[in-house]
């Protein structure tokens, strides 16, 4: 692989006798990318695990496996379906690292393509709100895609600026930011990566992280913990910027109980405890983490004072609002135990919101552009409702509400490319659950004489995938 010449004198003087091993590894293959299994389906890791045989686990991720992804597809009905999640084993570290025992309020700044998000529901208690935050637009779809397909109905997708979130004063627990970065960490996987590297790009990268970190700050409360992460190798977008973060917010860095066989490298200068993870060290791309608290006490929070004056505010203009649309029951119905949701209606759509967090959405909406929140339960065609694909894929559909219709293989990849169906003519005229394997792909609307494939236009499978691709897992030696 060839390198820019720069980059490859800073990396010379920063590993010193470890550069060769460093060099040698950039140039190993195959390289391994990783799945995580989301739990929350019922069944999921089993199904996972029969269709792929025993997997080699990434040790500091419980739900995380070695994997390679030139043999198992992202068009495989069960990726579709949210059952796993292909992620780099080295970024699996930065929520679990995380030892939270009790429900929490979390950004994931910035979010896409929400590995990151995922992992915190999956790790975070059941109950925890995530508010997953992309500003770039076309990333945000992405991100708004795979939440929808975790299922989880605490999760809230935004797409706002860092500085948008400082209005929110002392609201969040914890708050991770992946910050966009020069990305060195992912030259073996991009090579636009290398192309693109430079040490005033460094230097502007670096920039931009103090301003967004500025900008975030005020949005966690004392005590709160942040997640600061890259997936570069540079000291100045790394433990520059926790020195950054400590003089200028008096934060605190925190160590981490990692196990020593994980050979995960400690900071390269300074005292701090920051976590590296390098590929001639550990198996995974490269990537730097260190987690912080910010000064004060937990009780200090202004969170409830925010939300208070949302409900005020709510109380005051209800008046003048439009009045909500009236929801049929057999809708509601279809969100298990429905007394645990706020349903919302307008001229558009139908959401279900844990009740909990319904004071959150109102204060939320008012500050954030708002994509996703909770589930989607169905949208308004005319005069009628649509079921929709995220209620179809949450981890809290009442699937026994509904009309199935279980798919082959071949058949629930024709339904995933948005071919057309022929469905059994002896179905219920209406609305079809699509199922694999009984997982929930998405909806049909069976006609008697045919069938509406209603599968998301901008999610169908593009590629020539067919049932005879193989979805074997080749795993690399320990």
């Amino acid at each position: 692989m060839r390198l820019p010449e720069k980059f490859e004198d800073r990396m010379k003087k920063m590993l010193g006798d470890e550069y060769d091993d460093f060099i040698k590894s950039m140039d190993e293959t195959p390289i391994f990318t990783g799945i995580r299994i989301n739990t929350s389906k019922v069944g999921a890791k089993d199904a996972v695990i029969k269709e792929f045989g025993e997997l080699q686990n990434v040790p500091w991720c419980s739900d995380g496996f070695y994997a390679d992804k030139s043999k198992i597809s992202g068009n495989h009905p069960y990726h579709l379906a949210g059952l796993f999640y292909f992620q780099e084993p080295s970024a699996m570290s930065t929520v679990s690292a995380l030892n939270i025992k009790s429900d929490d309020y979390v950004l994931d700044l910035c979010a896409a393509p929400g590995g990151k998000s995922t992992d915190a529901v999956a790790s975070l208690p059941v109950g925890s709100l995530i508010v997953s935050n992309e500003v770039i637009p076309n990333r945000a779809h992405i991100l708004t895609e795979n939440i929808v397909k975790w299922g989880s109905p605490y999760c809230i997708v935004t797409r706002n600026e860092a500085s948008a979130f400082g209005a929110l004063e002392e609201y969040f627990d914890i708050i991770a930011a992946d910050v966009p970065c020069s990305g060195e960490g992912m030259f073996r996987k991009d090579p636009a990566a290398i192309t693109e590297w430079s040490a005033a790009n460094v230097a502007h990268c670096a920039e931009r992280q103090r301003a967004i970190l500025t900008d975030v700050w005020n949005a966690l409360r004392p005590g709160g913990l942040f997640i600061y992460s890259t997936c570069t190798y540079n000291t100045e977008e790394n433990e520059e910027m926790i020195g950054f973060l400590r003089k200028k917010f008096g934060a605190i860095p925190l160590t981490v109980d990692i196990d020593p066989a994980w050979n995960i490298t400690p900071a390269l200068v300074g005292d701090l405890p920051a976590y590296r993870f390098m590929p001639h060290r550990t198996r995974g791309e490269g990537l730097f983490m260190a987690i912080l608290r910010k000064p004060g006490e937990p009780g200090e929070t202004r969170r409830e004072a925010l939300l208070s004056t949302a409900e005020k505010t709510e109380k005051r203009n209800k008046k003048n609002k439009t009045p909500r649309i009236a929801i049929p029951d057999e809708w509601r119905l279809l969100v298990a135990n429905p007394d645990r949701y706020t349903f919302i209606s307008d001229e558009e759509k139908i959401i279900a919101i844990p009740a909990e967090y319904t004071t959150d959405y109102k204060l939320l909406d008012r500050h954030l552009d708002l994509l996703h929140t909770g589930i989607t339960v169905a949208t308004l065609k005319g005069k009628d409702y649509v079921p929709h694909i995220s209620l179809a894929l949450s981890t809290a559909f009442d699937t026994n509400q509904v009309v199935h219709y279980e798919a082959s293989l071949d058949t629930a990849l024709a339904y995933l490319r948005r071919e057309s169906l022929f469905l059994p003519t002896d179905l219920p005229r209406g609305y079809i659950l699509v199922t694999y394997e009984g997982f929930p792909l998405g909806w049909a609307k069976h006609l008697g004489n045919r069938t509406n494939n209603l599968y998301p236009q901008e999610w169908r499978i593009r590629s020539g995938y067919t049932p005879d691709t193989p979805f074997e897992l080749n795993i690399a030696p320990k």
